[in-house]
């Protein structure tokens, strides 16, 4: 088919079909960044923590004034925890994976280095904590019960070599710090503490990741209490969560009814409620996306529907003439073709500079030029289906009845 009579048409068109080219150039813009953000988010979804997340239950608690007694408060509640029926281990940490907040340390290869080598989630943790969190040990070993150290003691503790501790990294972090060989038996110094590498762990997420990297953490074999940090975790099998969460929190009441419970939940309440901002803008973006589509195809309905309309006279009298149902109907299809592959360049364009605005103010990735033909292809199907409709009516327009129309 000539394009030429087709552009020719265009021209004299031009307000209406600069229309269709800057809705379907913003459509293309828009959904392209937005599938990428989507893409992103479900990833986050699936993100894995390296821990037993579905045979996990935590419980905070706080004290009312100042507890002297909470180091042996705390030993108290863990023996008392790990005589419940269904509890497999418990013990006392700081933090877990996906969590709002973190605390977190820099990273040297020497004690006077100015520069960190990483930054780390620091997971402060009593006994049991790596069987309890269901971590994997892939190089070295657990924390030897000597090894164990009382926060509360550290408190005042100014020289720095009586703060050395042993060490448990992640993998990542193993690998980042040691390039050249193997952690274990190695050390690293979190403000010019030294810290012995005795073991590394496949995987322990980072409870949040400021810097964009959720995979280096380490463990360290400090005894928190409930009052100052710390808080319960219990692993048990998944079906009997409930009932051991309810069983927990009556022992620890008949300890010391004078404390508070501030938190009783399952590790997937703690996940779903991380991530509920993500699914929320995947439902957002997604919707957004749909309209947009459903915009731009009532667009082009409207706009093939009106030309229809308008050129009744010149289909008849290209009917008349010989032109066959088929070769109107492609008529109207390439017209449409031509006006989406103009809006999808220019749409291009834009989803690519939206994009580097947004690495700007949000610092997002750059959009992987894969999202590009996917929105292309995406615009040019419905603007096909869209134009269906109008050019099968033009293409069912009689030669006889067009002509008396004149």
């Amino acid at each position: 088919m000539e394009i030429r009579p087709i552009l020719s048409t265009l021209l004299r068109h031009r307000t209406a079909a600069a229309l269709i080219v800057i809705e379907i150039a913003l459509s293309c813009a828009i959904i392209c960044n937005a599938l990428f953000i989507v893409s992103q988010r479900l990833d986050n979804l699936t993100l894995p923590s390296g821990i037993a997340e579905h045979e996990l239950v935590q419980i905070r608690l706080t004290g009312i004034g100042k507890d002297d007694n909470a180091d042996v408060r705390t030993r108290e509640d863990l023996a008392a925890l790990r005589a419940i029926p269904g509890v497999s281990t418990a013990t006392v940490t700081n933090q877990l994976p996906f969590q709002n907040g973190s605390w977190n340390s820099s990273l040297t290869l020497t004690p006077d280095q100015q520069e960190k080598t990483l930054a780390a989630a620091m997971y402060q943790a009593s006994e049991d904590t790596v069987r309890t969190l269901g971590l994997k040990l892939v190089a070295g070993r657990d924390f030897l019960p000597d090894e164990y150290q009382v926060s509360s003691d550290l408190e005042n503790v100014t020289d720095m070599a009586q703060m050395a501790s042993a060490a448990i990294l992640s993998a990542d972090s193993a690998r980042k710090l040691f390039p050249d060989g193997p952690a274990i038996g190695r050390t690293v110094y979190m403000g010019g503490i030294p810290l012995h590498v005795v073991g590394v762990v496949e995987r322990l997420t980072r409870p949040n990741a400021p810097d964009g990297n959720r995979s280096y953490s380490m463990i360290l074999p400090i005894r928190l209490n409930y009052n100052n940090g710390g808080f319960y975790l219990l692993r048990t099998d998944p079906a009997r969560r409930g009932e051991v969460l309810k069983a927990a929190v009556a022992a620890l009441d008949k300890i010391d009814s004078s404390r508070l419970v501030l938190k009783q939940r399952t590790y997937d309440d703690i996940r779903r409620e991380y991530f509920s901002a993500d699914r929320d803008m995947i439902g957002l973006l997604l919707v957004v996306c749909a309209l947009l589509l459903v915009v731009t195809a009532l667009g082009i309905v409207g706009l093939a529907s009106f030309w229809v309309q308008q050129r009744t006279k010149q289909i008849g009298i290209r009917r008349a003439l010989g032109a066959t149902r088929g070769q109107v109907l492609r008529y109207f299809q390439t017209e449409n073709f031509l006006l989406a592959t103009i809006g999808i360049v220019i749409g291009m364009l834009l989803a690519y500079s939206t994009n580097l605005w947004l690495m700007q103010q949000y610092e997002l990735p750059r959009l992987p030029l894969g999202y590009l033909p996917v929105g292309a292809l995406a615009l040019w199907l419905l603007g096909q289906v869209a134009v269906l409709g109008p050019a099968r009516r033009a293409a069912a327009v009689p030669p006889a009845v067009a002509t008396r129309s004149a």
